[in-house]
């Protein structure tokens, strides 16, 4: 396509109506089941549930790989697994992570471990172990992914379905997170290297911007469990589209948290319609809670979160002046699995 055409996902070689299809397919062989879904997967242990969430940093070490920077990589490994489990309800406890490398590259390793170990103390988790692979003919530079493990009481994680009336609250995210990346750096890329001076916020480059990495909200976690919350959503990939597994209602955002600048000038650059910009990414609001009125009101005031809109009957999601359609999620959030049954997300890089 000529770089005056407006760009999607799609158009990038990232289509996410496609990468749903695939994963349910995949789904269906290893559960039986084409609509089990949710954030993490957890088991019965007895006295509690241990949860399961893995996922990795996707093209966003390309960006790293242009700036020749892995310092911040590791944290958005450590972020984008513990968040999904937060949104389950459960508490990170352990993470190991799985290091792919064309190349044993001393410098780089050590950067990537540098930020796993600093990503890990800002989620308040430990570190017990990895593995570093060198397959020079499987893949050509690197990718990073990690599982993480936690452990929540009975009773404890969020039941994952909101009810009309209730109240959704909303933190800030801080930047465009590790998700719709190869989006981002395709527009961005039209008219600018990565190297390039930034022309917003503190940054010294245009790749520095995009490099920022994903907010940990592993401190939300407790203040969500002592107000009430029924489900959360770590806004990722799909962007707005995860608060359909909060479960089959009508998202009204009358009051969104502000999108930060990066997100305008990926959209000016790519000439990226809004729909579009909202189903790849967080749009500025990186977690969404549910929870009844006034526990939603206490919530907010208790953390740096506010009350964003509500729940209504329906099943669709209005903000900014438009209306979203959910994906159609079989099971939602934190239900149990057992045996062979699993949770599985879909992200989309």
């Amino acid at each position: 396509m000529s770089d005056d055409e407006d760009l999607t996902y799609a158009d990038t070689g990232v289509d996410i109506d496609a990468s749903e299809a695939a994963t349910a397919a995949l789904v269906s062989r290893v559960t039986g089941d084409d609509g089990v879904d949710g954030f993490a997967g957890l088991l019965d242990i007895g006295d509690r549930y241990l949860a399961l969430a893995t996922d990795g940093v996707g093209t966003k070490l390309l960006v790293a790989e242009h700036l020749d920077d892995y310092s911040t990589v590791g944290i958005d490994c450590i972020a984008m697994n513990v968040n999904d489990l937060v949104a389950s309800g459960v508490e990170p406890v352990a993470f190991v992570d799985y290091l792919a490398i064309d190349e044993a590259d001393d410098a780089v390793t050590a950067e990537i471990g540098s930020g796993l170990d600093e990503g890990a103390n800002l989620a308040d988790i430990e570190l017990v172990g990895g593995e570093t692979a060198v397959m020079p003919e499987v893949v050509s530079g690197l990718d990073l992914a990690g599982t993480c493990a936690g452990i929540a009481p009975k009773g404890a994680p969020f039941e994952a379905t909101a009810e009309p009336g209730d109240l959704l609250v909303g933190w800030e995210s801080s930047g465009i997170h590790s998700n719709g990346l190869t989006l981002a750096r395709t527009a961005v890329s039209r008219n600018h290297a990565f190297g390039d001076a930034c022309p917003f916020g503190k940054y010294e480059s245009i790749g520095e911007a995009l490099l920022e990495p994903t907010r940990i909200y592993t401190h939300l976690l407790q203040p969500m469990r002592d107000h009430d919350v029924r489900g959360a959503a770590h806004i990722t990939g799909g962007g707005w589209t995860n608060l359909g597994r909060l479960g089959e209602n009508r998202y009204v955002v009358d009051d969104p948290l502000p999108a930060h600048d990066v997100f305008e000038f990926v959209q000016d650059c790519g000439g990226v319609s809004d729909e579009e910009m909202h189903r790849t990414f967080n749009m500025g609001t990186g977690f969404v809670a549910a929870a009844p009125p006034d526990s939603a009101e206490r919530l907010a005031a208790a953390t740096e979160g506010r009350v964003i809109g509500q729940v209504n009957q329906g099943d669709s999601i209005h903000l900014r002046g438009l209306q979203l359609s959910a994906w159609s999620y079989g099971s939602t959030g934190s239900s149990l699995k057992s045996g062979r049954d699993v949770a599985r997300t879909n992200e989309t890089w």
